[in-house]
């Protein structure tokens, strides 16, 4: 199992750098770098990619609305380049808020553009003719009555150090999960429950897989949580750090009825929870929202407690598929922690 963690930049990108050394040489295989609305994550990919020898980097991930195809593709193509074929593309939806209010663009099919962006990475990437795609969100070049009408198909002037970069989707729904089985590299879902991952995502993944590539290899699954080590009196209040994220995801990120976080918190059997936690949140009463998250669903996706304990949640993980354990180490070290986490999977 390779193990990954989110990198946090929060204070600064050569701070951050610093660690990702020090991580790489302890045995982390995968960093991810966030975007969200702060910086954008290529520019600190690139940064990474200048600092470090082996580790891969990911941006976890690029919003699709937030560029064109054929820029998500570029940008790929050139932190994988210059990484020396280190790159991972990771992409997503990320949701109304973000996109209509930061971008200010309308969110609008996000699993069809989701579906048409990898098509045109991979053609962009393989460079067998000038690129044309004609798909229900992009056409490419504008077709006649559009624009100037001087549009010409186009290759990538460069040859990618690699024609088939990674491509990782972040998905939750269920037609979204199944898109991602049937296209993607590999999937990086969020509040991963193993014990209940076949019910919830099970008809997902079969249903991508059964018409998946025969190019493509097994899907690649990275899901784990926050890490700490050491007993409960120990670790009980780093995990209960959780509470107020959970409560933002599920209460905070959407409108009722457009929250694929609260769906998820639903389809775990958690819906009374999840309605008072999405009321209490949107009604300002975050403290209060944050409260009601349920203990079993933040020990369930987390990683908290001695080295046999942890084991076993790492087991449960890798017995449903997850190939990627990625962590967020809390309460000490985090180079300690990812080495000492590394002698164990």
């Amino acid at each position: 199992m390779k193990l990954s963690m989110t990198l946090n930049y929060a204070g600064g990108f050569a701070e951050s750098a610093k660690q990702a050394v020090e991580l790489e040489k302890v045995g982390l295989d995968v960093v991810w770098v966030a975007e969200a609305y702060s910086f954008d994550a290529p520019s600190f990919m690139g940064f990474l990619a200048a600092k470090t020898e082996r580790l891969e980097i990911g941006s976890a991930i690029l919003p699709i609305y937030s560029r064109t195809p054929t820029l998500i593709a570029m940008t790929a193509a050139g932190v994988d380049a210059v990484s020396g074929g280190r790159c991972i593309l990771g992409l997503g939806a990320s949701g109304p808020q973000v996109i209509e209010g930061f971008h200010g663009v309308p969110y609008d099919r996000p699993l069809g553009r989701t579906r048409e962006i990898i098509e045109i990475c991979r053609d962009v990437w393989a460079r067998e003719a000038p690129l044309t795609h004609d798909g229900t969100s992009y056409h490419i070049p504008l077709p006649a009555g559009e624009g100037t009408g001087l549009g010409k198909a186009l290759k990538l002037i460069n040859h990618p150090v690699r024609s088939r970069i990674p491509i990782w989707v972040a998905a939750l729904g269920e037609k979204n999960v199944a898109m991602t089985a049937e296209v993607a590299d590999g999937w990086l879902p969020i509040f991963f429950v193993p014990e209940k991952a076949k019910e919830v995502f099970g008809p997902s993944l079969a249903a991508g897989t059964a018409t998946r590539d025969s190019s493509l290899d097994t899907l690649q699954v990275a899901a784990g949580g926050i890490l700490a080590i050491g007993e409960e009196s120990e670790v009980a209040t780093i995990r209960d750090l959780g509470r107020g994220a959970a409560a933002l995801y599920i209460g905070g990120m959407g409108a009722k009825g457009k929250n694929f976080y609260n769906a998820l918190a639903c389809r775990y059997g958690y819906e009374k929870e999840a309605a008072e936690i999405q009321d209490l949140y949107l009604s300002g009463k975050k403290q209060e929202a944050a409260a009601l998250v349920p203990a079993e669903l933040l020990e369930a996706t987390s990683l908290c407690g001695p080295e046999s304990y942890i084991k076993e949640r790492v087991a449960a993980l890798a017995e449903v598929g997850v190939t990627h354990l990625n962590v967020t180490p809390v309460g000490g070290n985090p180079v300690a922690m990812i080495e000492k986490l590394r002698s164990w999977v």
